[in-house]
């Protein structure tokens, strides 16, 4: 995958920035991989910076003829909660991106899409993980069966946008993704945001 990081190198920030100066591996478990960096910061001194390696995620908006939004309902054990979610899945090694929206919308929700548009990139825990979520929207929407992984059980529903935003202001939607992805769904549909479609039958291209 090419570099999501947010900062392409401006020196302008190099008053900002710290530097590596050895990293010490945590834990490398069946998901998450965890260090202990030791870096230099601007003025000189050092600290401990700890955080996780995430290979990356993508997440589905997509959107039904009809205007509804295929969502889900998963239980998130960390925070011991059902949570209200956009479709969204890992990376897998060496997976492009549309390749990996693809798979995940069918596997968890069903659906194929034929047209895809990939709207921009999101990194929901800058503070301890390198993780980046990709963002697209899905249309023509053809339902079909799904292929949950082994382990995995999720409700699929749709609603309406307006549904999904009173959920997002009421506090029923908290998933960072998904409060992200709902800002980007509200400017494409009042079109202060535009983006750029393309068929679905060429994986792999992004």
């Amino acid at each position: 995958m090419p570099d999501q990081s947010p900062d392409p190198g401006d020196p302008a920030d190099d008053h900002l920035r710290e530097h590596q100066l050895s990293s010490q591996e945590l834990l490398r478990g069946h998901f998450l991989h965890a260090f202990r960096d030791t870096v230099r910061l601007p003025d000189g001194r050092e600290a401990l910076r700890e955080y996780v390696r995430h290979p990356g995620a993508v997440m589905i908006i997509a959107q039904l003829e009809d205007g509804r939004l295929v969502l889900e309902r998963q239980y998130r054990y960390p925070v011991q909660s059902v949570m209200l979610e956009f479709p969204a899945g890992k990376l897998d090694a060496g997976e492009a991106s549309l390749a990996c929206a693809q798979r995940e919308l069918l596997e968890e929700t069903g659906y194929s899409a034929a047209s895809w548009a990939k709207a921009g990139v999101m990194h929901p825990v800058i503070s301890y993980s390198t993780e980046f979520i990709d963002v697209w929207f899905a249309k023509d929407l053809t339902a079909g069966e799904r292929k949950l992984d082994a382990g995995e059980f999720l409700d699929v529903f749709t609603a309406s946008p307006a549904e999904l935003l009173q959920w997002c202001r009421d506090g029923r939607v908290t998933d960072a993704k998904t409060l992200a992805g709902t800002l980007w769904l509200q400017n494409v549909l009042s079109g202060a945001w535009t983006l750029d479609w393309q068929d679905g039958a060429r994986p792999g291209q992004a």
